[in-house]
């Protein structure tokens, strides 16, 4: 009887492992969370509404183009370290710490400009953590962290294609890109300067930034590149059209870097198209357009931002754009709801995951901090925003 309890004891304490294959399949899930859930959400919509001839009317077919162009392009500068190299350099003439983060924020800020705010993160946070580790100024990392997160999310506002949900309801709605300027211009500007303000926690404490040995960029394929992403920028303003745009970044891709067009976030690709269907298929529901309708109507600056904090601002954007016509206050709500939650954007999960690779056992300490400077940064841009649309 002894050794029966025994065996019990021991068959509970230790369980089988899960097989190999369902291992795999939840890893695939953990590192796939939004594309998997964008699918699981098209799917669940495709039993009330079955395929029909109106899916092909779901998908922005300019969008994708251009989402996969600048993001192939972005791949091949970051694989020559392109970034990288320019922003290290940037760093390197800062006299001290305050200027340094700063320099780290406004590199991080126009990144996201440029080439989207999780690249722009991806590319900035480890040279943030290197430069502030190697000067001996660890204790200004949480901030830094943060506050490149807040500038990769707040940065990219600008841009039509700063940021995905931008290039969507640039597109969806036929927005003129002067007018798109100014729409985001105020609380772009606002971002700046509360982004400039924070560094002022930073005392200007004197920083020695080893120097690497030179790195020099391969001057015809950086030169390619940047020819490159010049076409995708062109496409994204209605200078070319989306399959001429396709053909040659492929075609150059496929002559510059093969190896670039395997790192483009498929995932992100396949996120917009489960939306499109997901989001058409909804549209479709008369119950859901009246509700949503509704409570667009009400204020759609706040419905777009809350649903941000919940389902994050890409998915958010791609489904509010079928009730609301209101594409001045969605754009704000999709891009300030950025922040808060770590889901409002899911690039912030980036930063979760990069600095709880150096500092695990600080993950709550940084997610307090992380949500009360987001909080922060949401509450004043959203009162600002509601200001404006009070005149």
């Amino acid at each position: 009887m002894s050794r029966l309890i025994a065996s019990f004891k021991e068959h509970h304490a230790h369980p089988p492992h899960l097989p190999r294959v369902v291992m795999a399949v939840l890893h695939f899930l953990a590192q796939n969370a939004m594309p998997s859930i964008a699918v699981t959400l098209a799917v669940a919509t495709m039993v009330v509404i079955p395929i029909d001839a109106e899916y092909k009317h779901y998908f922005d077919t300019k969008t994708l183009v251009c989402l996969f162009a600048t993001l192939a392009v972005i791949c091949g500068l970051r694989n020559i370290r392109f970034f990288t190299i320019v922003a290290r350099r940037v760093v390197q003439i800062t006299g001290n710490t305050r200027t340094a983060v700063l320099a780290l924020l406004y590199i991080t800020f126009i990144g996201s400009m440029l080439i989207a705010n999780d690249m722009a993160l991806l590319t900035f946070l480890p040279l943030g953590y290197g430069v502030l580790k190697a000067t001996g100024q660890e204790k200004y990392i949480p901030f830094t962290f943060v506050m490149q997160n807040i500038s990769a999310n707040l940065g990219g506002m600008l841009t039509p294609f700063g940021n995905p949900q931008n290039l969507y309801l640039y597109e969806k709605y036929h927005i003129p890109t002067r007018e798109f300027t100014m729409i985001m211009l105020p609380p772009f500007l606002l971002a700046v300067t509360m982004i400039t303000l924070s560094c002022l926690f930073v005392s200007k404490e004197k920083l020695v930034l080893e120097e690497e040995p030179p790195s020099n960029l391969p001057k015809r394929k950086t030169f390619a590149f940047l020819l490159l992403f010049a076409v995708s920028i062109l496409t994204v303003f209605r200078l070319l059209s989306p399959l001429l745009c396709l053909v040659l970044v492929v075609l150059g891709m496929l002559l510059l870097d093969r190896s670039a067009l395997l790192k483009v976030d498929y995932g992100l690709l396949l996120t917009f198209v489960a939306f499109f269907v997901f989001a058409g298929n909804l549209a479709r529901v008369e119950a859901v357009r009246q509700a949503l309708s509704a409570l667009l109507q009400k204020n759609t600056l706040l419905v777009s931002a809350l649903s941000c904090q919940c389902i994050s601002n890409v998915p958010s954007a791609i489904l509010l754009s079928a009730f609301t016509e209101d594409y001045r206050s969605l754009l704000w709500g999709v891009n300030i709801g950025g922040t808060g939650t770590l889901i409002a954007s899911l690039a912030s999960l980036i930063t979760f995951r990069t600095y709880t690779t150096h500092y695990k056992s600080k993950a709550l300490s940084f997610l307090g901090l992380f949500t009360a400077v987001s909080f922060l940064f949401f509450g004043v841009l959203m009162g600002f925003c509601f200001i404006i649309l009070s005149f």
